[in-house]
């Protein structure tokens, strides 16, 4: 199941973090990780570019976080994002360089790669977004079972159990995820897929498609 592997979906120069994913082959190996990962990066950063904002927060000084904005800790805001009106950072969080987190967006145990987007009303957990990967405007990850049983990664060459209660969605570079679409525990999506809005996303979704629905999943025109 190689598409699922970090290197397939994830250009690990486009993030701070690149790091964490040292000896891991699946993202979701990273979730737990996130919280001291973040305290150590964290206190190796350069004061001259990055502001320690209380405990365990670090702020690029060319960042742009708006006075409403709440960041808990542990968390990394790189150069230049921008962490607009009501955003709510609960804590172990890496938004990468020239990430947008939005108005009302809500943010938990994540990694954002640099230009990632989550720019209105988007709820994102125990996730890690891709290199310009985008969440339209009500999107979400739901990242607990409904039945808060384990969560399993499913795709036609079988399924992987992760061992994890809380797992949002891994996207891959460049996903577009349309308006009011939940991505359900476990969701993985491949580089460069297009995902409609109002959908309801379960398992892998393979890299360069377009998702219409369950059944109606399409290779991209080149």
């Amino acid at each position: 199941m190689d598409y699922l592997k970090i290197s397939n979906l994830y250009d690990l120069n486009e993030t701070i973090a690149a790091e964490i994913f040292d000896g891991a082959e699946y993202p979701w190996e990273i979730l737990p990780k996130i919280s001291a990962f973040i305290i150590r990066l964290g206190n190796t950063l350069p004061e001259e570019k990055y502001e320690k904002r209380g405990e365990n927060i670090w702020v690029a000084r060319n960042a742009n976080v708006f006075s409403s904005a709440y960041i808990g800790g542990p968390a990394i805001i790189d150069e230049e994002a921008e962490i607009r009106q009501c955003a709510f950072i609960r804590g172990n969080a890496i938004v990468g360089k020239g990430a947008v987190v939005g108005n009302s967006t809500e943010l938990k145990n994540v990694i954002l790669f640099n230009k990632v987007q989550v720019p209105h009303y988007n709820y994102v957990g125990d996730s890690i977004l891709g290199y310009r990967a985008h969440m339209g405007a009500g999107s979400i990850t739901s990242n607990v079972k409904s039945d808060k049983t384990l969560v399993v990664v499913k795709s036609a060459d079988g399924n992987i159990e992760t061992g994890l209660k809380k797992f949002g969605a891994m996207l891959g570079d460049c996903v577009e995820v349309g308006c009011n679409s939940v991505l359900n525990p476990g969701s993985v999506i491949g580089r460069e897929t297009n995902i409609y809005p109002l959908s309801r996303v379960r398992g892998y979704i393979p890299e360069k498609s377009i998702y219409k629905d369950s059944g109606n999943i399409v290779r991209k025109e080149i």
